[in-house]
């Protein structure tokens, strides 16, 4: 049966991490996290500062012990004081409740891993009958209720993050390795927060396989509109690798999911330096029209009727005027991908005759006969003269 992409967002509450709202009417928003060793500061806060260079607007820091988290309230300090830079940063915490506790301190957010926080280890291949289960997770209860109190005194909010590779083994021996697991290992502690009246939550589910993490996550839209929960979705295939896989993998997870109306900030992981994530992250967001950050360009893959190089043509062009956030550009290279192959561009680069360049404003016709080594120059004037035209402003941190 046909499915029509939606036009609407998942409906979620506003969870406020600093002075970033994320859900709600808030823009889906775009993060990363560092790969620096948190206790090298200067390191830490120049990769946070090039990744804000990029626009990432939330920063998540590894927190594996107490010191690792209190070292983030001295590159906060730092970005803060020398770079006037006042980026929301996140502690990522497995493992030891004590640093939980000590990031609540420093940190704008706390992020927390459901398979490896409260739960203990069992025995290899030990079934847990229903009783035993509901037992292990009355204690993971009990082990959260000062943790919430405290998350309550602090006014900070959580994110519930629970992923394929890091399932509980008391979730996997009652649900195996399925997006069911993942589903209702994030939903347990969701469950938990929500009895004791905190509700200043997000709640990711990832996979290294973007299909199980589609699954998971459509599934659990569904368990949380059933059971009335509105909290909002981070979206993010993890450990997708890098360069054309990651990318591929990311795009896949995570723009299928936001054509659902699925996710409220997305981060995209790749296995180099994190500030080439967030390029991606807003591609995606800009293929899907759920953001509208840049440039739109449209340009044709180019065929024998060609009348310019415009692989690097476009490339020029990218590069000058990639920063009009809104305005779409085609670029065509010839007549019959001209006019009628531009959508609807609110300018046209098409090539007329060899050597030369007509340009469009709005599928009409401005100039005819534009030598190319001034055609894109006179693009700029045009976009400049329809009143489109912004200055870049670049920062470099070193």
């Amino acid at each position: 049966m046909f499915k029509e992409v939606q036009s609407k967002r998942r409906k979620s509450r506003v969870v406020n991490v600093g002075s970033v709202g994320i859900g709600g009417d808030e823009p889906i928003r775009v993060q990363t996290m560092t790969n620096t060793d948190t206790m090298d500061i200067n390191a830490t806060v120049l990769q946070v500062l090039r990744c804000v260079d990029e626009g990432s607007e939330l920063v998540r820091i590894t927190a594996p012990t107490p010191k690792h988290a209190k070292a983030i309230g001295e590159i906060k300090k730092l970005l803060k004081e020398k770079y006037n830079c006042n980026i929301p940063l996140i502690a990522d915490i497995h493992f030891v409740p004590a640093a939980a506790y000590e990031a609540l301190k420093w940190a704008d957010k706390i992020r927390i891993n459901p398979g490896n926080l409260f739960d203990k280890k069992l025995q290899k291949d030990n079934i847990l009958t229903d009783e035993e289960y509901e037992q292990e997770l009355k204690r993971v209860e009990e082990g959260l209720i000062d943790f919430i109190k405290a998350l309550k005194e602090a006014g900070k909010p959580i994110r519930i993050g629970a992923n394929h590779g890091s399932l509980s083994d008391r979730v996997l021996s009652k649900y195996g390795d399925t997006a069911e697991g993942m589903v209702e290992s994030a939903m347990e502690y969701l469950r938990i927060f929500a009895k004791h009246d905190f509700h200043q939550m997000v709640v990711a589910l990832k996979s290294s396989d973007p299909i199980m993490m589609i699954n998971a996550n459509r599934l659990l839209d569904e368990r949380m509109e059933k059971e009335g929960m509105d909290y909002p979705i981070h979206l993010g295939v993890t450990e997708a690798g890098n360069k054309e896989d990651g990318r591929a993998k990311s795009t896949i997870g995570i723009g299928t999911l936001l054509l659902d109306g699925i996710g409220d900030t997305v981060r995209v992981s790749l296995t180099e330096e994190p500030e080439k994530e967030i390029p991606v992250c807003y591609s995606i967001l800009q293929a899907t029209r759920r953001r509208i950050t840049k440039t739109e360009f449209i340009s044709c893959p180019s065929c024998g009727r060609t009348l310019y190089d415009i692989e690097i043509v476009t490339n020029k062009i990218k590069e000058i005027m990639g920063h009009l956030k809104g305005v779409r550009i085609a670029i065509m290279g010839c007549i019959v991908n001209g006019p009628g192959e531009m959508a609807d561009a609110d300018f046209g680069y098409v090539g007329g005759k060899p050597g030369e360049i007509s340009l469009y404003y709005k599928k009409e016709l401005i100039k005819r006969g534009v030598p190319e080594d001034e055609a894109i120059d006179e693009l700029v004037a045009l976009i400049k003269e329809k009143g489109k035209w912004i200055e870049k402003t670049n920062k470099n941190y070193q």
